[in-house]
């Protein structure tokens, strides 16, 4: 009985502590699509982990990337978060976004910890989930 009830407790400690990081990972991405949805670029880019923020170099370089290469982030209508899991060694996050003209898009957000906290290194546009080609 007592192993039993320390698993349980152990369970419920592990499963507490990745709702938080959930919680934590699920702020940071809806932090920097309400930066875009007001066109802050500046404070967007303090989002993205720092090998983006190496590639792009300015905020002014990364805001012109989304908003050609990813509109729906730039101007959702809705975000809906889904599927947390761990791939390779670091956490994706699989957001549900709706374009103002009504079309889904499913979004990998690749997500690494550093000292300042969740940061977002890369996005991939993903298939919808049930459809194969």
């Amino acid at each position: 009985m007592r192993k039993w009830m320390i698993g349980a407790v152990l369970a419920i400690g592990l499963a507490g502590g990745a709702l938080a990081q959930g919680a934590e990972i699920e702020g940071v991405i809806s932090s920097q699509i309400e930066a875009f949805k007001v066109d802050d670029f500046a404070e967007a880019f303090t989002y993205a982990a720092p090998s983006i923020q190496g590639m792009f170099r300015t905020p002014e370089n990364f805001g012109r990337m989304v908003t050609q290469g990813y509109p729906m982030v730039w101007r959702p209508a809705d975000v809906t978060y889904l599927d947390l899991r761990e791939e390779a060694g670091r956490y994706v996050q699989v957001v549900r976004i709706e374009d103002t003209e009504g079309t889904v898009h499913f979004l990998g957000y690749s997500m690494i910890q550093t000292g300042d906290g969740w940061k977002i290194s890369g996005v991939q546009v993903l298939d919808a989930p049930g459809v194969s080609a």
